[in-house]
């Protein structure tokens, strides 16, 4: 297991011979905008840096603390992702704004937990399940084309879905994987970490030359804390003080948390095919 020191130097040892080009879909808050920033500060600004969410201000405040050399992009780009053909919409756009018409890293991080009963998007599909797994899927099915131009020149193709991994032995129902006939919030919360292996296995399989990474960052403070404990209500509120207590014995800041995932995301050793990885960027087993 690397050391914060080690994660730290690894990263900062990360130089490679062209401009990446980074999308973090959920960047504007939490890990994904600690990983955009310690990524940026590594590379001393020679990023090309993309947030795709829904608070631009936040993403113009990350933008403004971040060092910038001369001809880099920072640009936010504005997706309800929720909803399938929002994400279709905005992946064509994001397409006709990326440098070179590539990406170099693509790390899904958004977070949405609510413990309620099946909550359905306009399109049908459970609100959990869309930001755990569906959302991530459609994502990585868009953008695979300019990803494959970045692998086909050479460079770095990686793609990062922050979750949880292996949970091996959560039962999956093969015919009912949307939840439709028996919904309860904590298969909805559970079965997705098994989803994401599967996605990011197939994916590899169907792709060579990219890089698949699921990872669990392990229990940090994020936004999703506030959800958890807004969400809540009635016994489950006797829940609260486990809860807050896990957290203040286990939670790391994002800041940290964001080393680790930025180690696991740059390892050579996995440059391509798949892998799953602990909180610490170790590939498991």
């Amino acid at each position: 297991m690397p050391s914060l020191t080690d994660a730290r130097a690894s990263n900062a040892a990360f130089s490679p011979p062209y401009t990446p080009v980074a999308v973090f879909v959920g960047g504007t808050s939490g890990i994904g905008e600690a990983m955009a920033k310690a990524l940026t500060s590594y590379l001393g600004g020679n990023l090309h840096l993309f947030i795709v969410g829904r608070n631009q201000a936040a993403a113009d405040k990350t933008f403004a603390s971040l060092p910038r050399a001369e001809g880099v992009k920072r640009e936010f780009v504005y997706c309800d992702a929720f909803l399938m053909r929002n994400i279709v919409a905005t992946c064509e756009e994001l397409k006709t704004r990326l440098p070179g018409g590539k990406i170099n890293f693509l790390v899904l991080s958004a977070g949405y937990f609510r413990i309620t009963g099946r909550d359905e998007t306009e399109e049908g599909l459970d609100k959990l399940l869309v930001m755990r797994y569906y959302c991530r899927f459609k994502f990585i099915s868009e953008l695979l084309p300019v990803l494959q131009v970045a692998k086909e020149r050479g460079e770095d193709a990686r793609v990062m879905t922050m979750l949880g991994t292996g949970m091996t032995d959560v039962p999956v129902d093969r015919e009912d994987l949307g939840m439709r006939k028996k919904y309860r919030f904590w298969n909805a919360a559970l079965k997705p970490v098994v989803y994401n292996d599967v996605m990011i296995e197939e994916y590899a399989k169907q792709n060579p030359g990219i890089g698949f990474v699921h990872i669990y960052p392990g229990v940090v403070y994020t936004p999703a804390v506030n959800q958890l404990y807004e969400s809540l209500w009635g016994p489950l509120m006797l829940l609260a003080p486990l809860v807050r207590l896990k957290f203040w014995l286990y939670g790391i800041q994002p800041e940290e948390c964001a080393e680790y995932m930025l180690y696991a995301l740059l390892d050579r050793a996995k440059e391509s095919g798949w892998s799953r990885r602990d909180e610490h960027g170790m590939t498991l087993g």
